[in-house]
């Protein structure tokens, strides 16, 4: 069986690589297309395997502002020659299942997320952008839309990270979709045998994170915050920040285990697809303070693994703060990595296994929703 796996870019690595590799290390043989490849930025694992880039890798620039190049995408997913495989693995956040398969073929498209910035959050990006883009934006984006919403019918099988995710699936692509959460390398994380009186802001600072809502509400509480991570939103948050918040910028792997494990929790107060730092946090033995909507709701077990709020503002989280104060010493740091030892790579890897071989056997989907519906 020849296989073909799709990612959308490597220039990166990030939850959506690690999930590449993971296909890699089911399929050691299967070939790789990417529309733009920098191999400096990506894994040995993902270098090992023979990968074929589009003709935007050879746009002057192309590796450093691929996200600009997003009206040619349809073109260059196209363009890919898939006819010779068997499985194609497309792997779905920026396009990636646009790729036209072999009439014999069987497409599975696992999907972190419909394209953000066509869908649920095409207002929030085209507010962020200049005149010249978002004129740009409202042009563009039905047409992208429209390919985005077809393109959808050339896989026979989506799987989601999360629920969140498999509701927006169904709500823009009418599609039902099988929930198989993301590898995470819980093992790589441990208990600290103490904490230290800080809690801890993790990842990359853009807008949609709503770090500003951390940052402000520790400083209005007098509490210690660290925020590790760097981006966008930076300088605003340094402007807008006490005295009892830390900034360390991009921390080395190592750190940023030794501050998720020594933390007094973990503070996400945006709306993620799922969240792989909450999860790594629990597999340090420590608990997540989380905004109560998208992929949190997966991972999070209140009042065992964690603490959810459910208005995205600084009130809201200065409750959710107090309500975790208030219980704190009922967390137990080997009942929460315990919880996060389900969200393994060995797990995904058997779970993904088994929604391949039943497709393999059974190779004709039902028919999209959005078919049946037209067709009644």
């Amino acid at each position: 069986m020849r296989v073909a796996i799709v990612h959308y870019w490597l220039v990166s690595m990030r939850g959506g690589e690690k999930v590449v590799e993971a296909f890699c290390d089911m399929y050691p043989d299967a070939d790789i297309f990417t529309l733009i490849y920098d191999e400096k930025k990506v894994s040995e694992k993902i270098r090992r395997h023979k990968v074929t880039t589009s003709f935007l890798q050879k746009i002057p620039g192309a590796v450093k502002h691929y996200q600009s190049l997003l009206p040619l995408m349809p073109f260059a997913l196209e363009s890919f020659d898939l006819s010779g495989y068997d499985l194609v693995l497309s792997s779905e956040s920026g396009p990636a299942k646009g790729v036209i398969p072999g009439p014999q073929a069987v497409h599975i498209c696992y999907c972190h997320s419909p394209m953000r910035y066509l869908w649920d959050h095409y207002h929030f990006y085209r507010a962020g952008s200049g005149a010249l883009k978002r004129s740009l934006l409202s042009v563009l984006a039905p047409p992208l839309r429209a390919w985005d919403v077809t393109t959808s019918a050339r896989v026979d099988q989506f799987v989601a990270n999360s629920r969140h995710v498999a509701d927006r699936i169904e709500k823009y692509y009418r599609r039902d979709a099988a929930i198989v959460s993301p590898p995470v390398s819980v093992h790589e994380f441990a208990p600290a045998a103490a904490t230290k009186d800080y809690f801890l802001l993790a990842g990359q600072l853009v807008g949609y994170k709503r770090a500003d809502l951390a940052v402000e509400a520790f400083t209005r509480m007098g509490e210690n915050l660290v925020v590790i991570g760097e981006g966008p939103e930076l300088a605003k948050l340094k402007r807008i920040a006490g005295p009892t918040i830390t900034f360390l910028g991009h921390a080395p792997f190592p750190l940023l285990k030794e501050m998720m494990s020594r933390c007094r929790a973990l503070v996400f107060p945006g709306e993620e697809d799922f969240g792989i730092v909450p999860v790594e946090t629990m597999a340090s033995g420590r608990p997540v303070i989380a905004y109560g909507r998208g992929g949190a709701l997966d991972s999070i077990v209140p009042g065992r693994t964690g603490v959810l709020f459910h208005e995205q503002t600084v009130q809201g989280l200065v409750e959710g703060v107090r309500r975790f104060q208030s219980m704190e010493r009922t967390f137990r740091p080997d009942l929460i990595r315990d919880h996060a030892l389900q969200f393994s790579e060995a797990n995904f890897k058997a779970r993904m296994h088994q929604i391949i071989g039943a497709r393999l056997q059974h190779p004709v989907p039902d028919e999209p929703a959005f078919r049946n519906q037209a067709a009644a």
